[in-house]
């Protein structure tokens, strides 16, 4: 889902440019990979580097195809007007979540890192029961605009256009999470060539513009 106004505005874009109509279908990553895996019938998926990497050892994605598109940052962010709490240090995010009343998160990625670090701080277990997984496809900043949580982490592509919410900034130094986007030519595609053309296109140059205006940097 973090790439999905970006993929709607580049396909648009490569319509104009190549006369080629293109239709991508946004859903959460987990089921993006279960979809894939289970032999759909898609020409491309764009999903973290690393599940591309499963699908092509799984059969799914051509071995070969995989190009690079975007590197995404995790931002934090709280409801519109709330306080603001100390997250530029490490030692000041952890106190903040120490002290907050719910945290929300994805099941993608950035979720994943989330945990991680929650675990190497050794305060997971302790926040248990103010953990707050967003569904898949559900971003974490409504869950957080709707006061269902008190803070959350997403990434910023996701929270940057969301009402009701201030991204109050990024993980602080040295604990960054950063994603990076890949695209694949799925081994289901009827059309391969019109397929790598596309993917050429979302990795080239002429991307660039789109992604950083979308909050994300070229990969």
């Amino acid at each position: 889902m973090a790439t999905r106004q970006l993929l709607d505005e580049l396909a648009l874009e490569y319509q104009q440019a190549r006369g080629v109509p293109v239709q991508f279908e946004s859903v959460g990553g987990v089921d993006a990979a279960r979809r894939v895996a289970d032999g759909e019938a898609f020409d491309v998926v764009v999903l973290a580097a690393n599940v591309i990497d499963q699908l092509i050892t799984a059969g799914r994605v051509v071995a070969g195809s995989r190009k690079d598109l975007v590197r995404s940052g995790v931002s934090i962010a709280v409801r519109s007007g709330a306080p603001h709490p100390a997250i530029d240090s490490e030692q000041a995010l952890r106190e903040s979540l120490l002290t907050a009343r719910s945290i929300g998160y994805s099941t993608g990625p950035s979720g994943t890192a989330l945990i991680a670090l929650l675990e190497r701080w050794g305060i997971a277990a302790e926040l248990k029961d103010r953990l707050v997984q967003a569904r898949p496809g559900h971003p974490v900043g409504k869950l957080i605009a709707s006061g269902d949580v008190e803070i959350g982490f997403q990434q910023y592509s996701e929270l940057m256009n969301l009402p009701g919410i201030d991204v109050i900034g990024p993980m602080p130094p040295g604990l960054e999470i950063i994603t990076t986007f890949s695209a694949g030519l799925c081994s289901a595609s009827t059309q391969p060539q019109s397929a790598r053309a596309l993917i050429d296109y979302l990795a080239g140059s002429a991307s660039m513009p789109t992604k950083q205006r979308n909050g994300m940097d070229p990969a």
